[in-house]
């Protein structure tokens, strides 16, 4: 089984971003949190990860809650 993020915008429509795999599911979450912030400014709002396509957990905002 792989691992990837699925990008979306705020209104949960899918958009473009890295197109990586990973092969388990905390390579797939230490990515993420190096470069969330990189995926914000290139418009990506939320992520889902999945594990070859059933979802893990998500979507989850990249924005701060608040």
């Amino acid at each position: 089984m792989e691992y990837r993020w699925r990008y979306q915008d705020a209104h949960g429509r899918d958009v473009a971003g890295p197109d990586v795999t990973f092969a388990d599911q905390t390579e797939a979450e230490e990515w993420f949190s190096a470069g969330w912030s990189d995926l914000l400014d290139a418009g990506v709002e939320q992520v889902t990860l999945l594990r070859s396509e059933s979802e893990v957990y998500g979507p989850m905002s990249l924005h701060p809650a608040g």
